[in-house]
């Protein structure tokens, strides 16, 4: 199980989630700020967990790409 964790409220607009891992993000045309897709937000922590192994990788390039280390990838 793959777990991205989003701390929206502190995007800064950068897009580097987006063209590192467009497949589980895409940024926000109302206020420039990325958004995990199908995830769920519980106190601004916007959540997606998925048995797909293959958005590992993507997604572990976007979180260290983020300047702003809002993004968390776990693999449980």
């Amino acid at each position: 199980m793959v777990v991205i964790t989003l701390q929206r409220q502190k995007c800064i607009g950068c897009n580097y989630c987006v063209e590192l891992a467009p497949e589980q993000f895409q940024m926000s045309k109302k206020d420039g700020k990325s958004v995990l897709l199908n995830a769920i937000d519980k106190k601004g922590f916007h959540t997606l967990k998925s048995p797909d192994h293959s958005i590992l990788a993507p997604a572990e390039a976007a979180a260290a790409a983020c300047p702003v280390k809002i993004i968390k990838v776990k693999d449980i």
